[in-house]
């Protein structure tokens, strides 16, 4: 029967030493041998649809339940326990189960298998060692010593029941039991089984076939430790008994062996790494995973820039050590999934799995391994009291297309690499151009924007929001004033500074300066009342003392907490919901109010909307854009009106850019506006 697959009746041997039962998840029994059904009491056609819960005692009911749930949440490969059991006349046996869970194409449980022994029938039963008939000729003692100094371990078991009727001195010492403690015991009470399997799989050859040859299991031995065995086994009669002979070999040092000659194939002798057989390997299904995926892998190629003179003035022993030294840094700087291999000489190669799908991303994220790797490699290495150091060459390709081969992204990982040894050696290049160009322009600018900060290169500008033609506020919108590049847009710049945490000094320096113009606008009559409303990113809301931090810039500006207004995304309400209110909550008790931006576009649910202590809607520009052309985004507009009124909210449609998009949101009920067909965002002076 395959794993995984429905359970066969035909599997199941009528003769097996244990009761052997497939059973639901649900504990249902699907079918059983006949074993089984003379140990609780049934006729074989009665126990299909008998269920474990229902027959076992109810004092053993909590202890079962805990190990069935250990086996089914994965904390357990296999569960094995006593219990009793109520046979179908009422009376009750002791039996013990060993289960374990078989597994279907998908790697999800399918269903259980259980081995049983009843061990009342094996208290009362009279067990004894016999000899075989067939060597009673030649007299016993021929059969004793042929037995007893037989170089493979021997066992001889009852084929009705299991139990173990003779050893011979090899398998006590294999397995590490004394005589005493095996004769009369099962192969399942005796735990020899390190996979329940394998007890399984020998039970169907010997019903299949009346035996098995050199089959290689996992045995465990007394003190626990596993080995691998090569199992022989058949069905005899023996002075009339039907009895099972089985023959163990261990074959722990040849699978050592084995083991030893795949790595010799497969991996490098001096660093261990995956050599150039088992990276073509991994290249392969990392080009299979990317297409069925759709996500984006690379390959970074390494190599050391002159370690060939480094190796020559230090000797080669040292040499080798810097290979090995190297090989552990780059490794320490890459996940688990991904491949780290040696092709010789100085030349590493680093697949990394499982990347963004959008290929500027994976380049990026590509470059910042590479850049960790050099970084380490760069290091100075320290031998027998010698220092030395080395910088390295990389080149980076970036694949996941049907059209490429496994030779082609070698190839071009390859060209990348000396395309950064002739521009100086100690860098990295893209092969493609246009993705070299991307994260050519991501590293400037991340650059600039470090020097922007610093250089405080920002300015706020201001766009109006008005109601019924009165000016009510403004919402603060930062610009950097770029030294060649002019006024840039946050556009270009924001996701950037999110992503490499440039966020949290920029979101601060917005917030400073907009509660500064807070406090200079409450000394003119005409600006006391007027909020203003600040964008807040969801890295800066989620710092710890980030509540902290407003009430410190209201206090040390002097801005009313009531004329700022901060501006949340609904994508920022998705996590820790619990601490978004908390901290909302805070400082709306000071007075601050807060709100919803771009609602109707986000990922949001009412059932928590609710709870928040918001104080407006913010209806997205991309409703507004379609509202006249759009009957489906005229209707979110009108749901969202409807339900802002509904929770006692204020509500601001942004985008408006003409007369009529105005007057249909107001015939719908919104008379905040924020967009062109007022004013466009403007500096201070200006606004």
């Amino acid at each position: 029967m395959l794993e995984g697959s429905a359970p066969d009746r035909e599997y199941f041997s009528e003769q097996a030493a244990v009761g052997i039962v497939h059973a639901s998840p649900e504990g249902e029994i699907l079918t059983c041998n006949a074993r089984f059904a003379e140990i609780i009491g049934y006729p074989l056609e009665q126990v299909p649809g008998l269920t474990f819960k229902e027959n076992r005692t109810p004092e053993d009911g909590p202890s079962v339940t805990e190990a069935f749930n250990r086996l089914w949440s994965g904390q357990a490969d296999q569960v094995s326990l006593e219990t009793r059991y109520i046979r179908k006349d009422g009376s009750s046996t002791r039996l013990k189960v060993t289960a374990s869970l078989k597994m279907n194409g998908d790697g999800k449980a399918s269903y259980l298998l259980a081995h049983v022994e009843d061990l009342d029938s094996q208290k009362t039963a009279e067990i004894a060692p016999v000899v075989p008939a067939k060597v009673q000729v030649t007299g016993n003692e021929c059969y004793r010593k042929v037995f007893q100094t037989c170089p493979d371990a021997v066992l001889i078991a009852q084929l009705s029941n299991g139990t173990i009727v003779d050893a011979n001195p090899a398998f006590l010492e294999v397995m590490g039991f004394a005589r005493e403690e095996v004769i009369a015991k099962t192969s399942l009470e005796l735990e020899m089984w390190a996979d329940a399997g394998d007890c399984s799989r020998l039970s169907g050859l010997l019903h299949q076939d009346s035996g098995c040859q050199d089959l290689e299991v996992r045995l465990k031995r007394k003190n626990g430790e596993v080995f691998w065995g090569q199992l022989s086994a058949s069905s005899t009669a023996i002075e009339g008994v039907s009895c099972i002979l089985i023959f163990i070999r261990d074959i722990s040092a040849a699978k050592a062996e084995e083991e030893e000659i795949r790595n010799l194939a497969f991996y490098d002798s001096l660093t261990s790494l995956p050599n150039r057989r088992l990276l073509w390997e991994r290249l392969r299904q990392a080009l299979i995973v990317s297409i069925r995926n759709r996500c984006k892998h690379a390959l970074l190629f390494v190599d050391l820039d002159d370690f060939k003179s480094l190796n020559d003035a230090m000797g080669h022993h040292v040499g080798d050590l810097i290979l090995q030294e190297t090989a552990r840094r780059i490794s320490g700087c890459v996940r688990e999934v991904d491949t780290v291999a040696r092709l010789g000489g100085d030349e590493f190669v680093v697949i990394l799995e499982d990347l963004s799908q959008t290929p500027e991303i994976a380049a990026d994220q590509a470059q910042t391994v590479g850049a960790k790797i050099r970084a380490a490699i760069n290091q100075p290495f320290v031998f027998e009291g010698r220092e030395c150091s080395t910088t390295s060459s990389m080149g980076i390709t970036v694949f996941g297309n049907e059209s490429e081969s496994t030779n082609e992204v070698l190839q071009q990982a390859d060209i990348a690499m000396y395309q950064a040894k002739a521009a100086g050696r100690n860098t990295m290049r893209f092969f493609t151009p246009a993705l070299q160009a991307s994260v050519n322009a991501r590293t400037a600018m991340e650059d600039d924007l470090r020097r922007a900060i610093k250089e405080n290169q920002f300015s706020l500008y201001y766009q109006p929001q008005v109601d019924r033609g009165l000016l009510i506020g403004a919402e603060a919108l930062i610009r950097w004033n770029h030294p060649q590049r002019g006024i840039v847009s946050p556009c270009d710049f924001v996701p950037l500074a999110e992503e490499t945490g440039l966020i949290l000094p920029l979101g601060k320096w917005v917030l400073d300066t907009a509660c500064a113009q807070i406090a200079s606008w409450a000394n003119r009559r005409e600006g006391a009342h007027l909020t203003v409303a600040v964008n807040i990113s969801a890295r800066e809301f989620r710092q710890p003392k980030f509540v902290e931090h407003v009430l410190t810039t209201l206090d040390r500006t002097g801005a009313n907490p009531q004329n700022l207004k901060i501006d949340l995304t609904e994508s920022m309400l998705v996590d820790k919901v619990e601490d978004v209110i908390a901290k909302m909550t805070e400082l709306k008790s000071h007075g601050v109010r807060f709100s919803l931006d771009d609602f109707g576009a986000g990922p949001a649910s009412m059932a928590y909307l609710k709870r928040l202590p918001l104080d407006q809607m913010k209806i997205d520009r991309s409703f507004v854009e379609e509202i006249l052309v759009d009957p489906i985004s005229g209707a979110v507009a009108q749901a969202i009106i409807a339900f802002s009124k509904a929770m006692g909210l204020s509500v601001i449609a942004e985008g408006v850019e003409t007369e009529e998009q105005r007057a249909f949101l107001a015939a719908l009920g919104c008379h905040s506006f924020q967009g062109y067909l007022f004013s466009h965002p403007l500096p201070w002076g200006d606004f």
